[in-house]
């Protein structure tokens, strides 16, 4: 146990990250040490340590078009750390980002939400997709509770209607890493599927996704649909 407690300890202390970093691999660091590598220091108030952890804990709640509000709303972050992150941000979404990426089957989603597996509450997320299947947006539409993530068809939806999506993917994380729909999850389907059939947007699927695995309702037979995404 003191070993393992020395080497946390080592590998949280940031000169020790560029050290480590350079030796190992760019891929070694965590998300909360990569932020520390981009911002360099932290705070009086906000040490490095803290303040990556809550830049990763924004970046993980906002989109798109309020990332750059979140992160700066963080005391100690300002306008010019909170581009720098959404900056990189950018660069790696452009470089090796899942837009226009080609969904051909339920688990292809998985890789672009399975960090949301390690989230302590509940993050609704849709997908939108053209008549390709490749995906064209990604949104997180509500932040729960332990065990719930409120959501309303008018929400869900709105990004698909803006974008003239011709598919939707639903997706949720569970933190309690239970793999299998609750019966608000199967309602709340049935709901939004009636939705998507009104609007004319293809009701793909329903990801629930935890840390060991995930769960498709297209996959389990549990949509009207109940095609495959080679079919659509």
């Amino acid at each position: 146990m003191k070993n393992k407690m020395n080497d946390y300890t080592q590998k949280c202390n940031h000169p020790e990250i560029r050290e480590l970093t350079l030796a190992n691999g760019i891929a070694y660091p965590s998300d909360e040490e990569l932020v520390m590598l981009i911002l360099g220091k932290g705070t009086k108030d906000n040490p490095i340590e803290q303040l990556s952890e809550k830049v990763i804990q924004a970046i993980n709640a906002s989109n798109e078009d309020n990332l750059v509000e979140n992160l700066t709303a963080i005391d100690g972050m300002g306008s010019s750390r909170a581009l720098a992150i959404s900056a990189a941000i950018e660069l790696g979404r452009r470089r090796k980002g899942f837009l226009h990426s080609i969904i051909r089957k339920p688990k292809d989603v998985v890789p672009y939400i399975k960090h949301y597996s390690l989230m302590k509450s509940e993050h609704f997320i849709t997908i939108t997709t053209n008549g390709a299947h490749e995906i064209i947006g990604s949104k997180v539409i509500s932040i729960g509770t332990v065990s719930r993530a409120l959501i309303h068809p008018r929400e869900v939806f709105a990004d698909a209607v803006s974008q003239h999506a011709s598919g939707i993917i639903c997706c949720h994380n569970h933190p309690c890493n239970q793999c299998y729909p609750s019966n608000a999850d199967i309602e709340s389907t049935k709901q939004l599927y009636k939705a998507s059939s009104i609007l004319g947007i293809s009701f793909l699927d329903h990801i629930i996704i935890t840390r060991d695995g995930y769960f498709s309702f297209l996959e389990h037979g549990m949509l009207e649909n109940d095609r495959s995404f080679d079919s659509l």
